[in-house]
C-alpha cells in the first residue's frame, strides 16, 4: 500500500467547473480518492501536503491522436535516400512510405520510447495511439501513459486485409489484462477496399471495439473518394500497386461513404475533418461522432484548416491531437493548444481549448471515467502549472497562453523523465 499524499496547490481547474481557490488532491495508490478545498481535505485525512504555492493543478492532458511509432521520423528522413520533398498531400503520402520501407522492426521500439517520453515532458498523461503493427502493441503497456491503442486496418485484397484483421483482433484481447484498451482504426476511406467496411463495423461491434478514422483530411481525398480522379488515383494508386482496384467511385462524400456503411457512431472518432461540407457535417453531429482536430499538422501539410466554427454551432464534441512528428514540429499539446487559439480566434476560447485537451479528449477515447478531469475515482493525472498566479479573473486565458509546466504525475507518480 502506497502513503496518501495530498497534492495542493493556489488553484485547482477542472474542465466545465470554477476553478477551486486553494485546490488539493488525495492521492492514494494512484487514484485520487478526494479532491476539493485543501481546509477541508486537512481536517479530513491526516495525509503529509505537497503545496505548489503560487501554482495552478490542472488535469494531465488527453492527446487524442497520435501516431508515437513515428517519432523519430525526423531522423529516419535524414538517414534515408528518399528525396524528401513533398508539395502535395500526396507526395508526403508516397515518400514516408518510401521513407517506412528502409526501417526494420528495430527501429521502432525507440521511437516509441522517445514519444512517450514526449507526452510525459509536455503534460500529456493519456493518447489516442495508432498502431500498425500489432506486435508493437508491449512496447506501451509499461509506460506511465493511459489511454487506448487503436490497432490499424488498411488494404485492399481480402486475404491480406482478414489477416490484418485477425491479428488486430488478437492484440485487441490482449490489451484487455493491460491499463491501455483497445480500439481498431481503419486508416481512411481510400486505403481500405470498400467490401471491408461492413467487414470492420460488425467486427467493431461484435468485440465492442471503438473506431478512429481519418476523415477528410485532404482535398485529394474529398475528389478520389466522388470520381476517383486526382493524384490519389494517378500517382498513389499506381505507386502501391492497386490500380486494379481502380473504376467504383464512391459518388459521395467521405462522410457519406463512411455513414452508408455504418461506421460513424458515437464510440467513432473521425480525425482531421478539413473537407466536410454542412451536409457531412449535419451527418457527424447526428451520429454521435466525436472530431479530433489537429490544425498543426493540416497548416504543416498545407491541406486547409477544419470548420471550427460550423463544428461548434452543430455541437459536434471536440478534442485535440498532434498526430505525429512526420507531420508536425512537436508532440506537445501545449503548442497544439496555443496554435489552434492563434488560427481560430474567433471560433476557440480558452475554456474549449482546455476542455478539447482533457475531458474531450478522454470522451472521444471512451475513457471519461479514467481520466479527462481531477475527480475522485480517477487516475492522479495531473499537471503543475506555474507563472499563472493571481485572482479568479481571466485565471484560465493566463493558464492556457502563459502558464509554465512545472510537474507532471501519471497514475500519482512524478514524472522525471525515465521512460
Amino acid at each position: 500500500m502506497s502513503e496518501d499524499i495530498i497534492y495542493s496547490a493556489s488553484w485547482l481547474i477542472n474542465p466545465d467547473a470554477p476553478p477551486v481557490a486553494g485546490g488539493a488532491l488525495l492521492v492514494r495508490n494512484g487514484m485520487i480518492v478526494d479532491a476539493g478545498p485543501l481546509s477541508i481535505l486537512r481536517s479530513a485525512h491526516t495525509a503529509p501536503v505537497l503545496d505548489f504555492s503560487g501554482c495552478v493543478i490542472l488535469p494531465g492532458f488527453v492527446n487524442a491522436h497520435t501516431h508515437l511509432e513515428l517519432t523519430h521520423f525526423p531522423s529516419w528522413k535524414l538517414r534515408s535516400a528518399v528525396d524528401y520533398n513533398p508539395r502535395r498531400f500526396t507526395d508526403w503520402i508516397i515518400q514516408l512510405i518510401k521513407i517506412a520501407r528502409g526501417l526494420t522492426p528495430e527501429d521502432y521500439p525507440p521511437s516509441i520510447r522517445e514519444g512517450v517520453r514526449m507526452c510525459l515532458e509536455s503534460g500529456t498523461t493519456a493518447i489516442g495511439e495508432i498502431v500498425t503493427n500489432p506486435a508493437m502493441a508491449e512496447h506501451y503497456y509499461h509506460t506511465p501513459l493511459a489511454g487506448r491503442l487503436y490497432f490499424e486496418l488498411l488494404g485492399q485484397d481480402h486475404a491480406l486485409f482478414k489477416n490484418k484483421l485477425v491479428a488486430a483482433a488478437a492484440a485487441a484481447h490482449q490489451s484487455e489484462t493491460y491499463s491501455m484498451p483497445a480500439g481498431f482504426s481503419p486508416h481512411s476511406p481510400y486505403t481500405i477496399a470498400r467490401e471491408h467496411l461492413a467487414t470492420i463495423r460488425d467486427a467493431s461491434v461484435s468485440e465492442a471495439l471503438p473506431l478512429t478514422i481519418h476523415l477528410s483530411e485532404s482535398r485529394s481525398e474529398a475528389d478520389f473518394i466522388f470520381d476517383e480522379t486526382g493524384d490519389l488515383a494517378t500517382e498513389f494508386y499506381p505507386f502501391v500497386g492497386w490500380q486494379r482496384y481502380l473504376g467504383h467511385p464512391a459518388r459521395c462524400s467521405s462522410t457519406e461513404l463512411l455513414d452508408r456503411y455504418g461506421l460513424l457512431t458515437p464510440t467513432t472518432t473521425a480525425v482531421h475533418c478539413v473537407h466536410v461540407s454542412v451536409a457531412d457535417a449535419r451527418i457527424i453531429k447526428s451520429r454521435g461522432t466525436h472530431i479530433a482536430l489537429c490544425p498543426r499538422s493540416n497548416e504543416l501539410l498545407d491541406v486547409g484548416r477544419a470548420p471550427v466554427a460550423l463544428f461548434k454551432k452543430l455541437g459536434i464534441p471536440l478534442a485535440l491531437g498532434t498526430d505525429s512528428l512526420a507531420s508536425n514540429n512537436s508532440l506537445s499539446l501545449w503548442d497544439e493548444l496555443c496554435f489552434a487559439l492563434e488560427i481560430f480566434p474567433n471560433d476557440l476560447t480558452a475554456q474549449d481549448v482546455f476542455c478539447m485537451v482533457t475531458a474531450g479528449g478522454a470522451e472521444a477515447l471512451g475513457l471519461s471515467a479514467r481520466c479527462g478531469s481531477l475527480e475522485v475515482g480517477k487516475r492522479a493525472d495531473f499537471q503543475v502549472i506555474g507563472n499563472c498566479d493571481g485572482n479568479e479573473a481571466g485565471l484560465l486565458e493566463r493558464v492556457m497562453r502563459e502558464g509554465v509546466l512545472q510537474e507532471v504525475f501519471a497514475g500519482g507518480v512524478r514524472y522525471v523523465g525515465n521512460v
